[in-house]
């Protein structure tokens, strides 16, 4: 056991964040993602949603300040200007959690699969919520 380390970072995870540099990009996605054929390793977190896994992530992770998008989520298909409740959330745990608080930016859906398949590793949740996916860049501490 170790201290001070949230429990829903899995041994896998904590692995992927550790091995993680400078701009690499995290995934925490939605049950409906298609994390395990998109690319990257794809860790499951079944029993978690994508905002208890971002609120963890955020507790030891720093988001990238030289760039101006390091909290990107998926953008309602026809509906670009929709927010939906799940990337609302995102964005309050974003203000309250993160070392650096910024605005998510949204992107269409296929950007977002591309960017997430060079993405560094992929968390696949349980979260059935549609459009529960945000992609994270590792700044430094």
């Amino acid at each position: 056991m170790l201290r001070n380390i949230d429990p829903l970072l899995s041994p896998d995870l904590l692995h992927a964040l550790r091995s993680m540099g400078h701009g690499d990009e995290i995934v925490i996605a939605d049950a409906h993602f298609p994390g395990s054929s998109i690319g990257p390793a794809c860790i499951r977190a079944d029993g978690s949603t994508v905002s208890d896994l971002l609120r963890a992530v955020l507790s030891v992770m720093p988001l990238d300040s030289f760039v101006d998008d390091p909290a990107l989520t998926m953008q309602v298909v026809g509906e670009p200007d929709t927010v939906p409740e799940a990337v609302r959330e995102f964005q309050s745990i974003i203000d309250t959690n993160a070392d650096r608080p910024v605005q998510a930016k949204a992107l269409e859906r296929f950007a977002f699969y591309e960017r997430a398949s060079q993405a560094f590793a992929i968390v696949q949740t349980g979260d059935t919520r549609i459009y529960a996916n945000i992609i994270l860049k590792m700044g430094v501490l």
